[in-house]
């Protein structure tokens, strides 16, 4: 504290009078610093106060609190009864301790020496160039990161590692490559059946988020025991520990360092670490590059649910009151329309918020589970014939079985097909689904015109959707037209629709559409591939007659758009 000495020689009522100005000085100077802070938020949006520094001393102000805007939370949609008050002043509080933003605790965990290399500047360059490719890369990523960074910390791994699946798959669940690497991770066959990873007609556990991502920390650890360092360990999990080990040896007998960046790996091996460098540095500082990276919640996105031994895909996401690709984004290891588990009972993956209603739905539901059965077909049975005969399209007969071209079968075994024993005549459908449908019915209906009073009748395989649809309608207003109360539709339902719309859209769909067909590559979804040519993922699924979002690259698909010309 500054001292103020007076040397002068005052008399007494100078003293007095001196004092009380001093005094009114000090209580002045009081109020001043009593007054309010004045608040502003900076460029991110955020509050912040703004205050005289005091320099006099070196403590800082407890009564003085920087208030932070909570960011957007993906995860929020999915938690019930949660008051915005009450998460406003719960991502303060965690604000303080660091723990509202993932990506800071992982940062903190970082524990593997930086990376020198040149490839790493070449990487970096590269997201820069694609700042849309980042942004869908980390918006996949928001829904597994929390998990796979619980389970890096409590294995005491760096936390480098969490960032894996952005050099492998950039976390796209569906990813396939020409050498059958599969799922976030990117096991080939052969190490993840070594890791436990079951890969059978009904499931491939590689693209198992939880089981993979146990895996291929449990395969990372052994690397690292294996080689001593973790960018070895990491070029062996690239490469095959086979490869590293050899490159160890031909340096160790040239008398040259084993190191990393000393051994004569593959090209592709050379870049893997500097790749995750790069991927480092940019969550580091993703302004340097030119990226925004979004915040994701330090909590979890996903929990499991028990299910019933069977049940169908799509009903489960509608059990669950989420998307079927929001249901597929966390299940992705299923490979048919049905959920099926060995014992009587297994879990699924939910959205946090989703498990409760999901539970009490399946609790209420009071229709089958399944709609499916198992077909016991003949050796050189037309696919044609018994596609007929449960109503579903050749197409998705082969896609749901996996069928190989040709017309009759080479040999007998059992095939998926709709269940036809069950109440074929009613169908829960709604508008997150893509029941399978009796293709001929659904074509001539398509092709045909209502009748003078614009009505239409509801055929097997119709849902809401792609009823609104045809006649250029929203699912909302063919339920507000025909008083609906629910997206359930009933085979022989009449509804009524838009007759004329129905007429121009016929004519307009036969004359100036336009047919092209895509190849399916390499890490290519149905949701991809529909942004790429501006089109809806439900169109895609109609045109191919798909009944789920699983594609194999290699596969053909029908894209329809209106002719420009």
């Amino acid at each position: 504290m500054l001292q103020i000495r007076y040397h002068l020689h005052l008399s007494y009522s100078e003293k007095h009078s001196v004092s009380i100005r001093y005094l009114l000085k000090l209580i002045l100077l009081a109020l001043l610093f009593s007054l309010p802070a004045v608040a502003d938020t900076n460029v991110a949006g955020d509050e912040i106060v703004i205050i005289n520094d005091n320099p006099s001393t070196g403590a800082p102000d407890v009564g003085i609190s920087i208030a932070v805007s909570p960011q957007p939370d993906p995860v929020l949609g999915y938690l019930p009864d949660v008051d915005a008050t009450t998460a406003a002043v719960s991502t303060q509080e965690d604000a303080s301790d660091n723990d509202v933003d993932l990506w800071q605790r992982i940062k903190n965990g970082y524990a593997m020496p930086e990376t020198q290399s040149p490839f790493t500047a070449n990487h970096e360059s590269w997201y820069a160039a694609r700042p849309e490719y980042v942004k869908r890369m980390i918006g996949r990523s928001q829904k597994y990161l929390y998990h796979i960074v619980e389970e890096v910390e409590k294995r005491g791994m760096p936390t480098e590692i969490a960032l894996l699946p952005m050099v492998e798959s950039a976390f796209n669940p569906q990813a396939y490559s020409r050498s059958s690497a599969s799922g976030i991770w990117q096991f080939m066959p052969s190490t993840g059946k070594n890791f436990g990873l079951k890969q059978s007609w009904w499931v491939d556990n590689r693209r198992d988020v939880m089981a993979a991502t146990n895996a291929a920390l449990t395969y990372l650890q052994k690397l690292h025991v294996m080689f001593g360092t973790w960018d070895l360990a990491l070029a062996a999990y690239n490469a095959g520990e086979g490869t590293v080990q050899r490159a160890i040896d031909r340096n160790r007998k040239k008398g040259l360092p084993t190191d990393y960046e000393s051994l004569q790996l593959p090209p592709e091996t050379r870049n893997y670490v500097p790749k995750l460098q790069a991927v480092k540095n940019i969550v580091n500082n993703p302004e340097q590059y030119g990226l925004n990276v979004q915040t994701i919640p330090n909590r979890p996105y996903f929990t499991t649910v028990t299910v019933p031994q069977q049940i169908d895909a799509h009903l489960a996401a509608q059990l669950a009151e989420i998307s079927f690709d929001e249901f597929s984004s966390l299940n992705p290891e299923y490979n048919r329309p049905v959920l099926t588990g060995e014992g009587k009972k297994h879990e699924i993956l939910l959205p946090v918020g989703a498990a409760e209603t999901f539970n009490t739905n399946l609790a209420n539901n009071n229709k089958p589970l399944v709609s499916w059965q198992t077909y016991h077909a003949k050796r050189g049975e037309r696919m044609q014939n018994i596609a007929h005969k449960f109503g579903i399209s050749l197409a998705q007969l082969r896609d749901v079985n996996d069928l190989p071209a040709g017309n009759n079968l080479k040999s007998a075994g059992a095939l998926l097909v709709p269940n036809n024993k069950t109440d074929a005549d009613e169908l829960s459908v709604g508008d997150n689904d893509t029941a399978v449908a009796n293709s001929e019915n659904a074509k001539e209906n398509a092709g045909g015109n209502p009748d003078r009073s614009g009505k239409h009748i509801v055929r097997r395989g119709d849902t809401l959707q792609t009823v609104a649809q045809r006649y250029k309608m929203s699912s909302k207003q063919l339920m507000t037209q025909n008083h609906l109360k629910s997206h359930y539709l009933k085979a022989g339902q009449v509804l009524i629709v838009n007759a004329e719309s129905f007429k121009s859209a016929g004519s307009h769909a036969a004359h100036n559409s336009k047919k092209s067909h895509y190849l399916v590559r390499r890490g290519d979804t149905l949701d991809t591939i529909a942004r790429k040519f501006d089109v809806a993922t439900d169109d895609l699924q109609r045109w191919n007659n798909l009944s789920g979002s699983h594609i194999i690259p290699g596969h053909k698909l029908t894209i329809i758009k209106p002719d420009a010309a």
